[in-house]
């Protein structure tokens, strides 16, 4: 997982800076995720060992203490969290698939049918006259406001999902304290059953909670701003238009 980290932050920073189109916005979805992945690395580190940090009051490495483990924790903790990271990166692939379409569209039209369209438009690089950006321009698209609309929503939802799994199968289970397994239903004695690092483990799932509230924050206001500016700015120009 270190040498993922470690490799993909590199990866993500090129990305940004070579792409040759930009949105409003990009440089923070990519900058949510490079936190969301130096988080997610520290907040696993205390569940790597999950199994080793349950123990009961019969021997540690009993087959009982297993049955037990498998009774209480039958929902996958770090799968699911690297599941719901996948998801987060292809709302921003999403994104970031939609302007690279829109840019070669452009490209294979003529110059009148680049002004016609009006979605891209190119601004010079200060540093380089040689090399310009294309920047999304949502003002003379609303179709391209819906579809930015859209990956922001589904962002949301996952995040919303994210929250759901760490307050539902996460800490429900911490804040149990004690484990208790029944012999009718392991199929051996009675036995209490504890997890070490309780505290550690808190600790983590409050670090992913706070970046998943401050990405829903984020967005949300976001989402408001693009409805709020580009909605009512593409609706005053066709106005004008007509």
């Amino acid at each position: 997982m270190a040498a993922i980290v470690t490799g993909l932050i590199p990866i993500l920073h090129t990305a940004v800076d070579a792409a040759t189109t930009n949105y409003k916005g990009r440089t923070a979805w990519f900058g949510f995720l490079c936190i969301r992945l130096v988080t997610l690395f520290i907040a696993e580190m205390p569940w790597f060992k999950l199994n080793s940090d349950f123990s009961c009051i019969i021997t540690k490495d009993s087959i009982c203490t297993r049955a037990c483990f498998n009774q209480h924790f039958d929902k996958p903790v770090i799968m699911a969290w690297n599941y719901i990271f996948i998801l987060f990166i292809l709302t921003v692939l999403l994104m970031e698939l939609f302007t690279a379409h829109l840019y070669s569209v452009l490209a294979k039209s003529s110059r009148d049918s680049k002004e016609s369209l009006g979605e891209l438009k190119s601004v010079s690089d200060p540093g380089n006259s040689t090399v310009g950006m294309k920047i999304l321009d949502m003002h003379q698209s609303k179709n391209s406001v819906f579809l930015y609309l859209f990956s922001i929503v589904m962002r949301v939802l996952v995040e919303i999902w994210f929250v759901y799994i760490l307050l539902y199968w996460n800490m429900s289970k911490l804040n149990q304290g004690v484990f208790i397994c029944k012999s009718y239903t392991t199929g051996c004695p009675d036995q209490e059953c504890l997890v070490s690092g309780s505290a550690e483990k808190s600790m983590s799932i409050y670090a992913l909670l706070s970046i998943s509230v401050l990405v829903i924050i984020s967005h949300g206001v976001f989402c408001v701003h693009l409805i709020g500016h580009y909605m009512f700015n593409t609706h005053t120009v066709d106005s004008y238009n007509v």
